[in-house]
């Protein structure tokens, strides 16, 4: 999954809010019935396509071990996902259980949506809170409450092709790196007339957001009430994204809207260095004659790492309170889950497990796995506007778009924005 279908994903999450809120009411704090045994559906977008049968044997074990519970699983590819599941909702025919991630959780709890899980929780003999990531566990309370278990994370990492650096003669990156390093390998490694380019990285928000951070600016002002993504600090870094099309990376129109394009240049051995999420990783290494490695992102003032959280919620309106729980309690910390997704490759369970880690870091292709846990020392995590989600993360994209197609400068595309921006928080 490019990073680019996560910023159309995470678009689509936070739509019709308005009707959300109409659908659900009030908080649901007691509102389900706890029901313990029985069939409980689940809705998900990271398992389709490639972890189904990763998914099919956790689901197995978990009915093995819960004689009583049946899973349903429902899958929806990522980028119609956040839609259905909305219509779902507001239509009163919401799953048990579904998957949500750290940019549109909010917005759901907020509005009703989802099972306050502590009480749950707290009846569970078999539940440990310390089992899990403690960012992760924060990540996903509101108000002082649990409403959804973490089940994986991912960072976005500098995927790198070992063969076109020997090529070229260009020493491999290395978490030192900065953004003048990378540009400076960049240009040495494109040769547009054999059609390989030194670098890609999207023009989108996921990208700016965390530019900034590496650039040492600030989204939001401290309050959290202007937009100020538009100074020196957030004018730099929009630089630092459209100094890259048509000169190391290929253009928009060159790419022509043709879907996972970065990937197919990378896994074809046309692309040096590729800014994307360790979801990745399980293709890659599957692609014969490719040898690739990783390495921790270059920043320009300091380091700043994208990380995606995702989690399990149980619906306010289920039935089954206590067969929904037990199952998303099991996708977030059981050892099954743990182990399935470090062998697949499918993101990174959301669990206090040094041990399981061990073992994944022993894996390769890439050999240097390690930075997707040094990653972890310095996120950058998506400002979030509460049920403006969607058109905040619009507005920036298609200000930076407007800017790298010439229909107004840099500092004139950020200063609308910003301005577009405050505007959706007052």
């Amino acid at each position: 999954m490019t990073t680019r279908r996560r910023v159309l994903a995470a678009a689509a999450g936070a739509i019709a809010t308005v009707s959300l809120l109409a659908a659900c009411g009030q908080d649901a704090s007691g509102g389900a019935e706890d029901g313990a045994t029985g069939t409980v559906t689940y809705f998900t977008f990271s398992a389709a396509p490639d972890h189904l049968k990763d998914l099919d044997a956790i689901k197995a074990e978990f009915e093995k071990q819960n004689p009583g519970i049946t899973v349903q699983v429902q899958t929806a590819a990522y980028d119609d996902y956040f839609t259905k599941l909305q219509t779902a909702i507001a239509g009163g025919t919401a799953p048990d259980t579904f998957e949500l991630n750290y940019e549109n959780f909010v917005t759901y709890a907020r509005a009703g949506a989802l099972l306050p899980l502590d009480e749950p929780a707290k009846a569970d003999k078999d539940y440990d809170a310390n089992r899990l990531y403690p960012k992760a566990r924060e990540a996903f309370q509101f108000k002082g409450k649990l409403y959804a278990v973490p089940s994986t994370f991912s960072d976005v990492v500098l995927f790198y092709n070992k063969k076109l650096f020997d090529a070229a003669g260009v020493a491999y990156p290395t978490a030192d790196w900065t953004w003048a390093d990378e540009r400076a390998a960049a240009e040495k490694l494109t040769d547009k007339a054999k059609g390989i380019y030194g670098d890609y990285q999207p023009v989108t928000f996921h990208e700016f957001y965390k530019a900034l951070a590496q650039n040492g600016g600030s989204f939001l002002s401290a309050d959290g009430k202007k937009a100020t993504f538009n100074d020196a600090k957030g004018l730099e870094s929009a630089q630092w994204l459209l100094s890259k099309p048509g000169t190391v990376q290929p253009t928009v129109a060159e790419i022509g809207g043709k879907a996972d394009y970065d990937t197919a240049l990378f896994t074809s051995g046309k692309l040096a260095m590729w800014h994307n999420g360790i979801w990745q990783i399980a293709k890659l290494a599957s692609t014969p004659g490719l040898d690739f490695d990783i390495v921790t992102e270059p920043g320009n003032t300091g380091k700043a790492n994208a990380v995606f959280m995702n989690a399990t919620a149980v619906s306010a309106k289920t039935k089954k309170a206590t067969a929904a729980w037990k199952w998303a309690r099991f996708l977030g910390t059981s050892q099954t889950a743990v182990e399935t997704r470090l062998a697949s490759n499918w993101e990174l369970p959301a669990v206090n497990d040094q041990a399981a880690f061990d073992t994944y870091l022993k894996q390769t292709p890439p050999a240097n796995r390690k930075a997707v846990f040094d990653a972890l020392a310095d996120i950058a995590l998506p400002p979030v506007l509460d049920a403006q989600q969607s058109k905040m993360q619009d507005i920036v994209t298609q200000a930076l778009e407007k800017a790298a197609s010439g229909q107004a400068s840099p500092q004139a595309a950020l200063d609308e924005a910003a301005a577009a921006v405050t505007a959706l928080i007052k």
